[in-house]
């Protein structure tokens, strides 16, 4: 898979988060850049911080939410309606050979404490033909407790 997606050259956040909060944030779009097809198995946030709480994984259809919601609040009005949208994490994502895939992941994160650091890389296990990986990707996101807004 192609390392240099959009969060790999830097930090999606906001400053503005509160504790009990839920928020959606979603890995590098996947990009299969060899010559035969993977198949995407399972993702994970790697050593979450403290103070946030990995909840759940999905992995949505770009064209189903209006493009790659990179960090979304769960409850606001340009936040996608997840739970009403088809789950493609439910089986293996094909991505094609020498392809970006429209499929994205993203793990629900839960603020239980104020975060003490950012999230720094996600883990992405696929097969390709009988051969398994695991890749980790940089894909930082931060969240920072402070001043609600509005």
């Amino acid at each position: 898979m192609d390392t240099q997606g959009a969060q790999s050259s830097g930090t999606v956040g906001n400053t503005h988060a509160q504790v009990g909060q839920t928020w959606y944030f979603a890995f590098p779009l996947p990009r299969n850049v060899s010559d035969r097809s993977i198949q995407i198995t399972r993702v994970r946030v790697v050593d979450p911080p403290k103070g946030m709480k990995v909840v759940g994984y999905a992995a949505y259809n770009r064209n189903d939410t209006d493009g790659l919601p990179l960090l979304a609040l769960k409850g606001e009005a340009d936040t996608p309606d997840f739970a009403h949208l088809k789950n493609y994490a439910t089986a293996p994502v094909t991505v094609k050979a020498k392809r970006e895939s429209d499929i994205f992941f993203q793990a629900r994160i839960q603020i239980v404490l104020p975060p003490r650091a950012p999230i720094r890389y996600c883990q992405f296990e696929y097969q390709q033909g009988d051969t398994k990986y695991t890749q980790t990707l940089d894909c930082e996101m931060e969240l920072k407790v402070g001043s609600p807004l509005g």
